[in-house]
């Protein structure tokens, strides 16, 4: 079990009753993914300008709506193909334009090595979505590893919000790209046992 099914199963019934409240209130779980992705952009935005405090702390209040949404789609009994793949979807958008938002703020304080980290620690937290989705694709589930989203939020948003964002960075910049590497190799490593049993 990962770090997310735990917090997942430690939270469940306040997620079931959030997520009944919310659909009494006619809160839609498409409307929760879209606003938590929208907040994430104007999170970005202040952490462009050199506000990280404020920035981390939007980005802080937009984590819990990805539990929300799914919350709401189980309380109406509709968890929708469509909505998996925008959440999904939308989860990329938001963790990139945060990176993105670090980019620019390194940038403008000339900080040549911190909009290196933003990029490969982007690139790295891209690709560890990518081999579980292309995984899954090719019909293997992989869910393991160091860094998933949950681990890279708890990461990231500590450092915006204390003014320390390269330590964030240099920890998923490194622990991002060994776990999508450690995925590559355990469907590699499964790949071959199959092809043995055949």
């Amino acid at each position: 079990m990962t770090f997310t099914d735990r917090l997942r199963v430690f939270f469940r019934t306040f997620l079931e009753k959030s997520g009944q409240k919310l659909l009494q209130k006619g809160i839609s779980a498409n409307a929760i993914t879209l606003t938590g992705m929208a907040g994430n952009m104007v999170a970005a935005v202040f952490i462009a300008r050199g506000n990280l405090l404020v920035g981390g702390i939007l980005i802080l209040c937009m984590g819990p709506l990805d539990a929300f949404d799914g919350a709401v789609a189980r309380a109406k009994g509709e968890m929708t193909a469509f909505g998996a793949f925008l959440d999904s979807v939308t989860d990329r958008y938001s963790e990139l334009v945060v990176f993105f938002g670090l980019l620019v703020y390194f940038v403008q304080n000339g900080d040549g090595s911190g909009a290196i980290l933003s990029f490969i620690a982007a690139a790295g937290s891209i690709l560890v979505s990518y081999t579980r989705a292309r995984a899954e694709g090719v019909g293997y589930a992989v869910k393991a590893g160091l860094m998933t989203r949950v681990e890279r939020y708890l990461v990231l948003v500590p450092g915006i919000i204390f003014g320390i964002p390269k330590i964030s960075l240099w920890i998923i910049a490194i622990l991002a790209n060994v776990t999508a590497i450690q995925r590559v190799w355990i469907v590699w490593k499964e790949s071959k046992q199959k092809e043995k049993e055949k």
